[in-house]
């Protein structure tokens, strides 16, 4: 079945099952509708489905001007390493970037540097928490 992408907050069940797999709620200790509430105040959702499965989501919390904050990419286990949250991640910067937000940062799971690396984001200066999206550079005018 081809994955579907949609700019949409998936449903609290749905995403509270997504949720459970990356382990995080054992330090967040999140009740299902304060995990609802979150992505309910999200300024930007990208779900991803095979069929009606939700199996990936990633979100943007913005002012939408200045700063975003890419947070919680998950892809379900069983579908790591297709594309999934690379894809997720596209759409959401490019959101950010539609917006002129001048400012796209996330903190990163532990472990996972190098995907946030090779898909543009760079490690900010010691003293600066996180990561921030540095755009290419674009080719001279002649």
């Amino acid at each position: 079945m081809e994955i579907q992408y949609r700019e949409s907050r998936p449903g609290a069940d749905d995403y509270w099952r997504l949720y459970a797999t990356t382990g995080w709620n054992k330090k967040y200790r999140l009740s299902q509708q304060d995990l609802g509430q979150a992505v309910g105040n999200s300024w930007c959702v990208v779900a991803a489905y095979d069929g009606s499965l939700l199996i990936g989501a990633g979100r943007v919390v913005s002012d939408g001007v200045l700063h975003a904050m890419v947070y919680e990419l998950i892809t379900d286990p069983v579908y790591q390493g297709r594309g999934v949250g690379t894809e997720i991640l596209a759409r959401l910067v490019a959101k950010c970037r539609q917006a002129h937000i001048r400012d796209i940062q996330l903190f990163s799971a532990q472990g996972k540097r190098s995907f946030y690396e090779k898909r543009g984001f760079r490690v900010r200066q010691d003293d600066s928490p996180g990561m921030e999206f540095v755009p290419p550079r674009a080719a001279p005018v002649r």
